[in-house]
């Protein structure tokens, strides 16, 4: 705002400067041609006459009435950009009017909802249409949210005296999502999932129950007993029956967001990106995975799966900041009222288990499963691999890298 302020005034400045000079200019001229005369004087006057016209005129340009779009290359399967890549951005510019402007100045502000901003100052030479368009690449973005202030365009004129500006405000925003890594099998989580329940390989064949749930297209290779005949009579396509699944045991991830827990940022990230990769699993494995967030404020989540369900919890991910204070058992015991009893936490968190007794008494009265991704520095020691501490269901898993988490869960990467 401040910068913003300077500007204003430093062009401000700048005009009155100018029209001192075309004034000064004119003045001088006409009081040369009305007390000397001669032809030198009333050509000079003339020269100076049309230069002032022109300077004069350069206000209606049509700067001031520019219009523009930005366009920036996305996947459309994914809510945001990945964190750490540069977004290429392309403006496309169109300007009314018939008066020539020699250039445009384009400036850019890229603002994140931590107040980060980054400048972006660009030049384009508009066609005989009056169009142009310039393109830039951003810097590696941090996980957030983004969005795009005030997009200034400006023209000077031949003698540079006086500048010229237009306003384009789209309002565009974008999410730059935390890191993920694909994790291919969780093998102690699947033991869990198969042995409550189920004994199938994988999730996906869990069983069905006999409550239908809606109808979907059909799939060669369908029992005729499936096809639901009335939607396929009325649609006058294939149509089979959508029947409700067993419910799968209840899956909380617990992310912590303690101030003090953390030595740095990077530590912080990396916990966030291991929360992100978890949920990605959950969607692809259909595993239903609810996130409870303990900062300064709490955010649950209640287990359940689909795109829409993951997008919720990537959109709180992407904006999570370390602001907690204290410890998370008070809300582990609210959200945990909730759940039945036997369900399976992921504890996401820099604290050793030896940090957290009350909330492990807590987990084990309960029956609850739990396991902990123990985010710990690189340098932090000699523990690399998985362990089983005390308790036969409970697994601590060490990460220092993301890249380390499919080896840590399952073994192998997807």
């Amino acid at each position: 705002m401040d910068s913003r302020i300077s500007l204003d005034a430093a062009s401000r400045k700048r005009r009155r400067t100018g029209s001192w000079i075309v004034a000064s200019c004119f003045t001088g001229s006409l009081l040369f041609a009305l007390f000397q005369g001669g032809k030198l004087a009333y050509m000079l006057f003339m020269i100076v006459f049309l230069l002032t016209l022109y300077l004069m005129l350069g206000r209606w340009s049509g700067i001031a009435s520019i219009r523009g779009k930005r366009l920036m290359e996305k996947d459309q399967r994914m809510p945001g950009f990945p964190a750490g890549t540069s977004i290429p951005v392309c403006l496309q510019f169109e300007i009314p009017g018939i008066w020539p402007l020699p250039y445009v100045i384009v400036k850019e502000r890229l603002i994140s909802h931590r107040g980060d901003a980054h400048q972006f100052e660009l030049t384009f030479v508009p066609d005989w249409k009056r169009r142009g368009a310039v393109s830039y690449l951003t810097p590696p973005l941090r996980r957030g949210f983004y969005r795009f202030a005030e997009t200034v365009c400006s023209t000077e004129d031949v003698f540079g005296l006086f500048e010229h500006q237009g306003k384009i405000d789209a309002g565009d925003t974008f999410a730059v999502l935390p890191q993920t890594v694909p994790i291919r099998e969780w093998n102690e989580l699947m033991r869990y999932i198969r042995g409550s329940q189920f004994h199938s390989h994988t999730t996906r064949s869990f069983r069905e129950t006999t409550q239908i749930n809606g109808v979907r297209e059909y799939v060669y290779g369908d029992r005729i007993s499936r096809i639901h005949w009335n939607a396929t009579a009325r649609t006058g396509t294939w149509k089979s029956k959508e029947f409700e699944r067993e419910t799968l045991p209840r899956t909380i991830m617990l992310l912590d967001r303690g101030r003090q827990a953390y030595g740095d940022s990077g530590l912080f990230e990396l916990a966030v990106s291991a929360a992100a990769s978890v949920l990605e699993y959950g969607r692809r494995a259909d595993v239903p995975i609810g996130l409870l967030s303990v900062g300064e404020t709490s955010f649950y989540l209640e287990p359940g799966v689909g795109d829409a369900h993951y997008r919720r919890a990537v959109a709180h991910l992407t904006g999570v900041e370390c602001d907690g204070d204290g410890g998370w058992e008070i809300a582990l015991k609210r959200v945990g009222e909730r759940l039945p009893r036997g369900s399976f936490f992921v504890i996401v968190s820099p604290r050793t288990p030896g940090e957290w007794p009350e909330a492990a008494r807590w987990l084990s009265s309960r029956q609850m499963i739990y396991c902990q991704l123990w985010i710990r520095p690189e340098a932090a020691g000699a523990v690399s691999q998985p362990a089983r501490l005390g308790r036969q269901d409970y697994w601590v898993y060490p990460l220092s890298r993301l890249e380390e988490l499919p080896g840590v869960l399952g073994g192998r990467q997807a």
